[in-house]
């Protein structure tokens, strides 16, 4: 690259090495040594920007289950250097170990459970902002039984399910209800874990137990006798179909802070995260040697048959909007302390 300027038939280069200077004055070296010096360190400083603002990472949280199926793809990807943003990313087994992490500024963008979003909201004193939904239901009802068709067919039975006073609970007592049934019309009996689930329903057959996916599949796969009885986010759509609401498992928040500084790079984000989702719900049998890569499933058949199951998505604008706040309606109407103690503001959603 060369820079030119005329003074007495003068030709000279950015660098400031003469090519071919026929006369010159003293006054006029000077000036051109000193405009050559103000293009180079212009040049510099937009060099140095430049390299700065490719090499800012994002960092990024997620928990070791469905929430986190939909940016495997993303991952390799970024492992690989294809993205258009530098990724770092964190897998946690709990939301618990990510939360401070957000609020202390350690991470830009992560992916929880929704009612947690709603909860950081609130502790963070509207820090934080919804910016899609990527999953949905991931609940299932299974049995041996060939009775339970419906979900009338549960009265007069004990349902094994875990989290009690959280949000599956607060799932399934909605649907019992909206179906007409009351809390005199079944039992429900609570483990700690989704795999002492699966273990009564692997001594009993006939018992009914309410899982989560993969361990729904996992469970089917173990046990021939057992089969999915109810898909629950089905059956939550159907009583909400004129409400338009959806059962909402996780959700992408970022701080406010990053999205302020950096919209961008979370529109980016945005769309590889759409297309990550694309990728693993078109492509499941590499999406499960991801998924057991990352030890989000133990093996790859139940990863195959869990992804498709796990209802992964990208939902973003009004439609998230509409369908995250009817579901943190119903569950603020079971114990609002499930979503921080009151319902998120407007400016919650992105």
């Amino acid at each position: 690259m060369r820079g030119r300027k005329r003074h007495k038939e003068m030709e000279i280069d950015i660098n400031g090495t003469r090519k071919n200077v026929q006369k010159y004055t003293q006054k006029g070296k000077r000036s051109v040594r000193r405009r050559i010096l103000l293009c180079a360190l212009l040049l510099c400083c937009c060099l140095c920007a430049c390299g700065r603002q490719e090499s800012e990472t994002v960092r990024i949280g997620s928990l070791k289950g469905p929430t986190s199926l939909g940016i495997l793809f993303m991952m390799e990807e970024a492992e690989q250097g294809r993205t258009d943003c530098e990724y770092e990313f964190r897998m946690a087994a709990g939301a618990d170990e990510l939360l401070p992490l957000l609020v202390k500024g350690e991470l830009d963008i992560a992916l929880v459970p929704a009612n947690v979003a709603a909860v950081l909201y609130r502790k963070t004193e509207g820090g934080v902002t919804v910016i899609d939904i990527n999953t949905l239901g991931v609940l299932y009802l299974v049995t041996g039984s060939t009775e339970i068709t419906g979900v009338p067919n549960l009265k007069g039975h004990t349902i094994y399910l875990t989290g009690k006073g959280a949000t599956p609970e607060a799932s399934l007592k909605f649907i019992l209800q909206k179906s007409g049934l009351t809390e005199d019309d079944y039992k429900l009996e609570y483990k700690s874990e989704a795999a002492e689930v699966a273990a009564v329903l692997a001594q009993n057959p006939d018992a009914i137990g309410l899982l989560p996916q993969p361990f729904a599949t996992a469970a089917l796969m173990q046990n021939e006798n057992l089969r999915i009885a109810l898909d629950m986010s089905a059956v939550w759509e159907s009583l909400q179909e004129e409400e338009g609401g959806a059962m909402v498992t996780g959700v992408t928040v970022v701080r406010n802070e990053f999205l302020r500084e950096r919209r961008e790079s979370v529109e980016t984000f945005l769309e590889q995260h759409r297309d990550s989702v694309a990728a693993i719900n078109a492509d499941p049998e590499a999406g499960a040697a991801l998924a057991v890569e990352a030890g989000i499933v133990a093996e790859e058949p139940v990863a195959v048959q869990a992804i498709p199951r796990c209802n992964l998505v990208c939902v973003t604008g009004e439609e998230m909007k509409s369908a995250l706040s009817a579901y943190l309606d119903v569950l603020a109407e079971f114990d609002a302390e499930l979503v921080g103690g009151g319902l998120p503001e407007e400016d919650f959603y992105y």
